[in-house]
């Protein structure tokens, strides 16, 4: 099967098992396509292990699977669209209402959560003898660290909660995620580059990356906001919005600077200055093209990530470090969130529910499961595993569980912030 065969294939089973959730199941959509297609893996490996299922097929599914190249779907794929389409509905009012808050939690906690989980994680590895390189530590922590837009904005945003509290978890979760994939390029680059770094290259490389992408994308969004303001043609328009993470994404990557990061900003600028001009009829035109956009490739991408799941080997290792992995990484965004709001609460009183919501709603998704699938095979071998295969299967192990599990259970404590909030604290 072709790349565009197995594409279509599996966005018409993510289809239907929506139309079985909404018509049985009532769970949000993310979650049962997350969870259906981990089931569907589980029974697949165990149907083949005693022989149910021919071996050949499973094969013929894994090479199937493994066509697609999961990493570069996404990144050099649908990531464009999807934090474009996610920061259109991001109101530029809230955000100057958070302009402390989710600066300080897209950068400064992402990065002290990055050396936290290195830190321990090689502690805990060295105890218990499994010698792996303090930077494929830190390179799992600088992947697992940033909360996933994608994920995040798929679940929480539909819950409602209270309109400080949803600013500031879905603002961090699109900055964060242009600020962690920046600290994991420069760490990718210490790890596997070929100079030896210095000090000042790797700040320099992490502020070319951060910087500069949300230069390259404000000057995108002004652009396309004049281009589209003098298109006299709606229908144009809003073809012309499809351009930024098609076209624009592609020149941020070749100009290397951070395209995640521009396509927020630049999405922030057309969601809020763009639109605004437009009249009613137009601005829902925009809104459903790009939510429906949304939805098809949300379906398509979560389908994929339990379906990942076929393609693993398992080891020993991988076990412990898995059950080693998801506490450490609660610990790690709890522990960053509880210092930040620390600060926080010299500059304004907050909702006794916040930390919480933040700390379980801080979902992991494809993004940090895309950039552990592009650590190169072979880069150390630790008690005969791969390491790849080790900061793989951990990072699938805290995405599942935290799209599954997390997104799940997160509604109670949503419902006592909207209740806090309607007694006028």
């Amino acid at each position: 099967m072709s790349v565009y065969d197995t594409i279509s294939v599996i966005a018409a089973v993510a289809v239907f098992i929506s139309l079985f959730n909404q018509r049985f199941g009532k769970f949000q959509t993310t979650i049962a396509i997350t969870g259906w297609s981990v089931a569907i893996s589980i029974l697949v490996l165990v149907l083949s292990k005693f022989g149910i299922i021919p071996l050949h097929e499973q094969q013929e599914v894994i090479h199937m699977l493994q066509h697609i190249q999961f990493d570069d779907f996404l990144l050099k794929g649908v990531l464009g669209f999807l934090l474009f389409g996610g920061a259109l509905n991001i109101e530029l009012t809230h955000l100057k209402d958070q302009k402390f808050e989710i600066p300080f939690l897209a950068l400064v906690a992402t990065l002290f959560s990055t050396f936290f989980i290195g830190a321990l994680l090689f502690f805990i590895f060295q105890k218990i003898g499994i010698h792996i390189d303090f930077i494929y530590c830190l390179l799992f922590g600088a992947l697992i660290s940033p909360t996933d837009p994608i994920a995040v904005l798929a679940i929480v945003k539909k819950m409602r909660a209270p309109q400080r509290v949803s600013t500031q978890i879905e603002g961090e979760s699109l900055f964060n995620d242009g600020v962690g994939l920046v600290v994991f390029v420069t760490l990718f680059e210490v790890a596997f580059g070929k100079s030896t770094p210095t000090v000042w290259s790797t700040v320099e490389l992490f502020l070319h990356e951060a910087v500069g992408g949300i230069l390259f994308g404000l000057v995108l969004g002004v652009l396309f906001h004049h281009i589209i303001k003098r298109t006299p043609d709606s229908m144009m328009r809003l073809i012309l919005t499809m351009l930024i993470p098609t076209a624009g994404y592609v020149l941020g990557e070749h100009l290397e600077v951070s395209a995640p990061l521009a396509m927020v900003v630049s999405g922030i600028i057309i969601g809020n200055i763009t639109r605004g001009g437009m009249d009613e009829q137009e601005s829902h035109q925009m809104s459903h093209l790009w939510e429906l956009a949304d939805e098809i490739l949300n379906a398509i991408l979560f389908l994929l990530i339990g379906l990942i799941m076929l393609t693993f080997s398992f080891h020993y290792i991988d076990i412990i470090a898995v059950l080693i992995a998801v506490p450490l990484v609660l610990c790690s965004r709890y522990t960053s969130v509880k210092l930040s709001y620390v600060l926080f609460k010299f500059y304004r009183r907050y909702n006794p529910e916040s930390v919480k919501i933040l700390t379980w709603g801080g979902l992991r998704g494809g993004l940090a499961l895309a950039m552990a699938m592009a650590i190169p095979t072979g880069a150390q071998v630790v008690n005969g595993v791969d390491i790849k295969e080790i900061i793989v299967l951990m990072t699938y192990a805290v995405v599942v569980f935290s799209i599954i599990v997390q997104g799940s259970t997160i509604t109670p404590m949503i419902q006592k912030a909207k209740d806090w909030e309607k007694k006028g604290y």
